[in-house]
């Protein structure tokens, strides 16, 4: 193995020194997180706010009081040993505290924490360098990214450091950060920062470090980690690279990792550098430890990221500090965002089958705020619409019910042809009324659902200026949807090929809030873009209406918690009955009624969504609403008018 050196000959007296005696290797123990995203209040499985039912049954992870006990509880198993505690950027985006504080309460709990070191993300810069500012203002740690390169004239001044050096333990541990190069295309830097390749600014940043005679260097890195692997690992002299941007579970346990943890890349000096990430949203703690020889080469790493589950009791005082905090958030709930001509039709029974006004202002939504960067497509899957809107004023709390899941707007590259797959996906469970039904905007199609599943779609054109004209099988698209359906949930699968992928966008109830304001008062519409060519069989009815019902994070397909990278849009389990809307609806013209599911013949299982009742679920499943005490008496006869979001029934063969 070796490292390059830049401190000239060494002396004889240093080489009868070496050869008369060896230095003890060095161990590291390095704490980190990523991609915090503003989880203040602890998370569910679907990395929504945990709720208080939830707290009660144990089902919570992360937020900052749970994540400050599992880092106290981690620096006191330590004590004595050499330890670090990093944090890979992206604090700001993902919750109403962020939207009230912008980025003040996350610089206070950050700072109860005590991190060493952090490097920028690319959402530090969502409310320009202005919302950077205010946090620098107040964290009490060092921050690092060499690839931002502030003006005179910015406000950042030369609060972010290119890198640093730490005494860990009397020896010289250097720093160097990055962000994504991409950072002025997925936010808002400014002006007066622009953002430098981040392989030739770590280069010339751990250059300088050796130049200090540091040989010990850790890439704290907000690039992803595929990038991580592929350049940032293979820089001459970075030993570890302490990563995020791309949200990736590394585990040597969890099937659901991208990779090992840590995943060890050959640099071209000859030795292997330990990459390591740690999902987000404060779900895991990575815990990684470095073994290092009397030269700096890393001998051995490893090491495991640390599930912030209910095992771990949230910090007493902590709690108190975030009910403090969350009391203006009722009143952001209520703040009137704009106002809508008439009511916006929201209901599951009409997302999930055609075209239906929600989904029309939602789709128009991402297509509004993605059209500088080229997009032309939008797709929202039905069935991540959980209410409707009223007419008259329109609140932030209303969007925030209708889109309730923290789904991030994404963008990629698909080709028509694919395009055209995804939308075969969108209709191939229509007769189940399964959440992925698509709404458009940028294209309008047709589909016959008595044709068979992967033939149904026809009639494809996507908007070309104030036309529209035939979809081109072999030409790309840029597209934008939910982080969800990107990560292929609800059956897109296809979406998992697009290219140059961005999962990270702003929180989609935050965008279609802003496009209300923008085009208050908002009039609601359909206009043909999704076209139904034949009717099915109209379902079974229920003989009496669904309870009333809030709106609610909708099932994972699976009830182990995941490291998505953000909250799932509801499943593709058959979704019976109707989300209760913000405020009651005049009637519209009634939809195109589902076709009866087939009867169960072997035994499955359903998690409740909000609105399921047994009745309407053994129409689902049995076709026969009379049969719900089927369902009742499997499941150990809860109230059957009162069933638990989220929790997974079992569903018994007819």
């Amino acid at each position: 193995m070796t490292k390059s050196f830049s401190f000239g000959l060494l002396t004889a007296s240093m080489l009868a020194l070496s050869a008369g005696a060896a230095f003890a290797d060095y161990e590291l123990n390095i704490l980190h997180i990523n991609d915090f995203h503003s989880r203040i209040e602890s998370i569910n499985k679907f990395d929504s706010t945990c709720s208080a039912e939830e707290e009660g049954k144990k089902e919570c992870f992360g937020g900052a009081a749970r994540l400050k006990t599992a880092i106290d509880q981690r620096r006191q198993a330590l004590s004595g040993k050499n330890v670090l505690l990093l944090n890979a950027g992206d604090n700001f985006q993902g919750s109403l505290f962020y939207t009230t504080y912008k980025g003040a309460a996350e610089a206070e709990f950050l700072n109860l924490m005590k991190f060493d070191a952090m490097t920028v993300g690319n959402h530090e810069f969502d409310d320009s360098e202005d919302g950077l500012a205010t946090f620098l203002d107040k964290v009490q740690f060092p921050v690092v990214t060499a690839n931002v390169k502030a003006t005179a004239a910015s406000k950042l001044g030369d609060r972010i450091k290119p890198s640093l050096v730490l005494d860990v333990g009397g020896q010289k541990i250097g720093i160097v950060g990055a962000v994504t190069n991409d950072t002025a295309e997925l936010s808002s830097p400014g002006p007066n920062v622009t953002i430098a390749d981040d392989v030739q600014a770590i280069t010339s940043a751990v250059q300088d470090l050796k130049g200090q005679g540091v040989n010990k260097i850790i890439a704290l890195t907000h690039v992803g980690y595929p990038r991580d692997l592929a350049l940032i690992a293979k820089i001459p002299d970075v030993d570890v690279v302490v990563g995020g941007h791309s949200h990736s579970l590394l585990s040597n346990t969890d099937p659901k990792a991208e990779g090992p943890y840590p995943t060890m890349v050959d640099n071209p000096g000859g030795y292997k550098v330990p990459v390591v990430q740690a999902a987000s949203y404060s779900k895991y703690l990575g815990d990684l430890v470095v073994n290092f020889d009397d030269s700096g080469v890393v001998k051995d790493a490893k090491g495991d990221p640390i599930l912030i589950d209910s095992t771990f009791t949230p910090d007493p005082a902590v709690i108190t500090r975030i009910a403090e905090l969350a009391k203006p958030i009722e009143e952001l709930r209520k703040k009137v965002i704009g106002s809508s001509e008439s009511p916006i039709e929201g209901d599951r029974k009409v997302c999930r089958i055609k075209e239906c006004s929600m989904g029309n202002l939602v789709a128009d939504a991402m297509l509004d705020r993605t059209k500088n960067q080229g997009v032309t497509i939008a797709v929202q899957n039905g069935g991540g619409l959980r209410a409707s809107i009223d007419g008259g004023e329109v609140t932030q709390g209303e969007v925030i019910t209708v889109l309730p899941f923290q789904n991030t707007l994404a963008t990629f590259e698909l080709t028509g042809a694919n395009v055209v797959k995804a939308l075969e996906n969108g209709v191939s469970q229509i007769d189940q009324g399964a959440g992925r039904f698509p709404q458009v905007a940028g294209l309008k199609f047709s589909f016959d659902q008595s044709k068979p599943v992967g033939s149904r779609v026809s009639d494809v054109q996507v908007k070309d200026g104030d036309n529209f004209a035939a979809i081109d099988p072999t030409k790309t698209y840029k597209v934008a949807t939910n982080n969800f359906m990107r990560a292929g949930g609800d059956g897109y699968s296809i979406f998992k090929e697009g290219q140059n992928a961005y999962d990270f966008g702003p929180d989609l109830a935050d965008v279609t809030a802003e496009y209300v304001a923008t085009h208050s008062p908002y009039k609601p519409y359909t206009d043909g873009r999704v076209t139904e060519l034949a009717q099915a069989a109209p379902a079974p009815s229920a003989s009496e209406p669904a309870p009333a019902a809030p709106a609610a994070p909708a099932p994972s397909p699976s009830t182990e918690p995941t490291p998505a990278p953000a909250a799932p849009a509801p499943s593709t389990e058959p979704a019976p009955a109707p989300a209760v809307p913000a405020a009651p609806a005049p009637a519209a013209p009634a939809p195109a009624p589902a076709a009866s599911a087939p009867a169960a013949t072997t035994p499955s299982t359903h998690v409740i969504a909000a609105g399921d009742t047994f009745w309407d679920l053994a129409v689902t499943f049995y076709g026969d609403g009379t049969l719900w005490r089927k369902l009742s008496d499997a499941n150990g006869k809860p109230n059957p008018r009162h069933l638990t979001v989220g929790k997974e029934i079992e569903v018994p063969a007819e």
